[in-house]
């Protein structure tokens, strides 16, 4: 039987505080008023609103601090309680996945703010600029479906005409699949093909079953890569939660099969699957988390700071244990990769990839990013971050 603990915060005490690790439970606001800080962002939040869920369900860190601003009930449920109280409550289970699309979707513009130094708008007019970007920078396979997508929003106009230009010159030899939405439960993308644009209609999520996914946005003719995806990650649930346009790319970085999860099949997971639910709550904090970190990484200002702990963060992504013996890590993260996961605008990426390659920590096997020591390269990025928050002080 369920038994959830009621704890009792007095008026300015605080319920979280950001880098703690006690993360093993979260909580549930009964009566009360607590404001959450992060950086210069601050937030309210109230009954039947959850604090700390987010580096609970991803097992990492406080990436907030909570401060109770009246006297707060709250009940606490720890992490392995979870599944047992989605089956027993699925309308909680419900409100923290939405909560989390919601929040996401406030992040990824947040992200793209801090790191492009612009924001677009979820508009056909969109779709049309990432064609034209992928076509641009040799993607033909990507342009060729974003620019047929584009096509079914806005079939007339001077940028349609370019747009059936593009797509009839392309068609012939692209690889690009699912131009319209099937039934197929499950389907198949080539390496370099375009799962869906970014400002497009949908209202599917995908479930990687093999290989690797990235999730971009295009911005001023830069892309930057949002995540970077593999085996048994879940995303395009925005779009499927929040009945939204598409707020981002989704591409096959690899050759790739997904399973696809509709309206109809979703509900059904809700109320007959809580671990699946409860892997879905875990895959949307991790990707929160991340997007918490991508943002204190948009605020370093030098390319090498950036492309060290960008590294570091995919590092963090993995959870490997550190203690005093060295460990040596070999990613599957190309140097280009990296300083796309970074924003870095194509004029520095070159400067950035070559000091990279002569850091002292770093190899390049076979195109890949090769760690020689982990807990040097952590060390190293933790340095650049802090000397960045003094200057920013």
């Amino acid at each position: 039987m369920l038994q959830l603990q009621i704890v009792n915060f007095r008026c300015g005490s605080y319920l979280i505080v950001e880098g703690k690790s006690d993360t093993d439970h979260f909580y549930i606001i009964q009566k009360g008023q607590v404001q959450c800080n992060k950086n210069s962002e601050s937030y309210p939040l109230g009954p039947g609103d959850f604090v700390g869920v987010v580096p609970c369900m991803s097992g990492h860190l406080q990436i907030e601090t909570a401060i109770a601003r009246t006297d707060v009930v709250a009940i606490a449920v720890k992490k392995d309680q979870y599944p047992d109280l989605i089956a027993q409550n699925t309308p909680v289970a419900l409100k923290i996945i939405k909560t989390f699309a919601n929040r996401m979707r406030i992040m990824n513009e947040m992200l793209t703010k801090a790191t492009l130094h612009s924001v677009v708008q979820d508009t056909n007019i969109q779709i049309f600029n990432v064609a034209s970007y992928f076509e641009k920078t040799g993607k033909r396979d990507i342009a060729t479906y974003a620019y047929y997508q584009f096509l079914k929003t806005r079939p007339v106009g001077k940028e349609a005409d370019i747009a059936k230009q593009k797509f009839v010159a392309l068609k012939p030899s692209s690889h690009a699949v699912y131009y319209e939405p099937t039934q197929d439960m499950t389907r198949s993308y080539p390496q370099d093909t375009m799962i869906f644009s970014e400002a497009q209609a949908g209202a599917d999520m995908f479930i990687i079953q093999k290989g690797e996914v990235a999730i971009s946005k295009v911005v001023n003719g830069n892309e930057v890569v949002l995540a970077l995806l593999k085996r048994g990650d879940m995303f395009g649930e925005m779009a499927l939660l929040e009945n939204k346009p598409r707020s981002a790319n989704a591409i096959a970085h690899s050759d790739c099969v997904l399973m696809v999860v509709n309206r109809s099949n979703f509900n059904q997971m809700v109320s007959t699957q809580p671990q699946m639910i409860a892997k879905l709550t875990t895959t949307l904090a991790d990707r929160l988390w991340s997007m918490y970190r991508q943002l204190d990484n948009a605020s370093l200002s030098e390319p090498h700071a950036k492309m060290i702990d960008m590294l570091c963060l995919q590092v963090e992504k993995q959870r490997i244990e550190l203690g005093t013996t060295k460990v040596s890590l070999q990613t599957e993260i190309t140097p280009k990769d990296l300083a796309n996961m970074c924003g870095l605008p194509n004029n520095q990426q070159p400067m950035a990839i070559s000091q990279l390659n002569n850091d002292s920590n770093v190899n390049i096997v076979a195109g890949k990013i090769f760690i020689k020591d982990v807990l040097e390269l952590t060390k190293q990025a933790a340095f650049y971050r802090k000397q960045n928050s003094k200057t920013m002080q």
